[in-house]
């Protein structure tokens, strides 16, 4: 079981630059093709936002407007992927079933973000996006949820500096839920691969399901051994703990489960996946 596709949504040159060489690093570790791509919003939008009483001659020149934005972002990434993946030594090239040496590639959709990415993350292994903040674009958020929730398939949630290295010591953050199950059934390849792993556990995080000895030997299944660890909460909430313990046991990929409660409690009250995705300091490798 290897990573041989990774979707690369561009949305911003300063996040997605850090995103880009995390994707790269996979790559490179899995000889394996990152697919970049960059969602142009329809300028025909204009005219159905832009309501009744605006003149066409008013509309028209909206839509010139937005479609000459669209193309100076769409070029300012495409301008700082070919310099990033140049200068790490990686081909730029279209991905072939015989590859033995990472390659990357870019192309420019058109459409909504958050269909466009999900549709695309589902022909693909793992799915790599920024982090978002609260002050990020909302399209960022809205992708990276759509992948979560839309396309079955992972997503790795990036810092906004790329790490000196990836996935040699992992955290696997297990609650027994099945969104935590997933978290680890997608993960496996990840952990196969690293040095060490450490499974963190807090029974004010677990849910009803297996315990950690039942996936301690179901990863031994696989050929990876584990270790497993209480975090220590004290007076923290779960994420902020959670993320204290990943840093402690030096991990450079946490890997977890998202939303076991739901997606609009989180916004309101907050969450430990929130949490997560507004300030981890490392990738996270998040499944639902």
């Amino acid at each position: 079981m290897a990573i041989r596709k990774l979707l690369l949504p561009l949305m911003g040159t300063e996040a997605g630059e850090a995103a880009l060489l995390v994707a790269l690093m996979a790559a490179r570790q899995w000889r394996a093709h990152v697919a970049a791509v960059h969602v142009r919003h329809d300028g025909r939008e204009v005219m159905q936002i832009a309501g009744e009483g605006v003149s066409g001659a008013l509309i028209e020149q909206m839509m010139v407007a937005t479609e000459r934005e669209a193309m100076q972002r769409a070029e300012a990434l495409r301008a700082m992927f070919l310099r990033v993946v140049v200068a790490q030594g990686i081909a730029v090239a279209s991905a072939r079933p015989d590859a033995a040496t990472p390659s990357a590639d870019f192309a420019i959709l058109t459409g909504r973000d958050e269909d466009v990415v999900a549709q695309a993350a589902r022909v693909a292994d793992c799915t790599v996006l920024a982090r978002p903040d609260r002050a990020e674009d909302v399209t960022t958020s809205d992708a990276l949820h759509a992948v979560l929730f839309d396309s079955g398939r992972p997503v790795l949630i990036c810092p906004r500096v790329a790490p000196a290295r990836l996935a040699t010591r992992i955290c696997l953050a297990w609650s027994g839920a099945a969104e935590a199950a997933a978290a680890a059934r997608y993960g496996l390849p990840w952990m196969k691969a690293a040095s060490h792993v450490t499974v963190l556990t807090h029974p004010a995080y677990t849910r009803r399901g297996p315990d950690v000895e039942a996936l301690a030997a179901y990863l031994a299944l696989h050929g990876i051994n584990v270790d497993a660890a209480r975090f220590d909460r004290g007076d923290a909430a779960i994420g902020p703990a959670l993320l204290a313990a990943a840093r402690d046991h030096g991990a450079d990929m946490l890997i977890m489960g998202a939303y076991s409660s739901s997606r609009l409690r989180q916004l309101i009250l907050g969450g430990t996946t929130r949490h997560v995705l507004e300030h981890a300091d490392l990738p996270v490798l998040m499944c639902r």
